[in-house]
């Protein structure tokens, strides 16, 4: 029946509306999204290369050492730990040279617990406790974090 009065019908503007109710509500609902999948993966803790994770903590991995597992958490702080095994006599002097100025934790629940300050925006503090497990290794943890 346009077509025979020779009218069309606006299309034009129902065309921009539609555009206009695309990007008011479209636009916002994607960043929402974009944010919550940022969100959950931010924090969560990941494998990560080992001399990374010690360089963080302003260390190496010491020679002889071995089932050496690292993992990062990053988000607005960053927390790394490692744990590995080495010798039990090597421990004590890799912990000694890694960390003169650390001082030995209040409160230990394993062999040996030591706490390195620094307080900087790099890196405040890093917490190492140090198990005997048989006669000749030690397993040595390792947290390191930032604020």
């Amino acid at each position: 029946m346009a077509e025979e009065t020779g009218r069309t019908r606006p299309l034009g503007r129902y065309w921009w509306i539609w555009v206009t109710l695309v990007v008011v509500l479209g636009v916002p609902a994607g960043c929402v999204a974009w944010g919550a999948y940022a969100l959950s993966e931010s924090g969560r803790e990941q494998e990560v290369p080992c001399d990374k994770a010690l360089a963080f903590a302003r260390a190496a991995l010491p020679e002889g050492a071995r089932d050496a597992r690292c993992t990062g958490a990053h988000w607005q702080d960053t927390y790394v730990t490692a744990s590995f095994r080495v010798p039990r006599a090597q421990a004590r002097d890799w912990l000694s040279a890694t960390y003169p100025a650390a001082r030995r934790a209040v409160s230990c629940d394993t062999d040996l617990c030591l706490r390195a300050e620094y307080g900087d925006a790099d890196l405040a503090a890093v917490d190492v406790d140090v198990t005997y497990e048989d006669g000749d290794t030690a397993l040595v943890r390792l947290r390191a974090f930032d604020m």
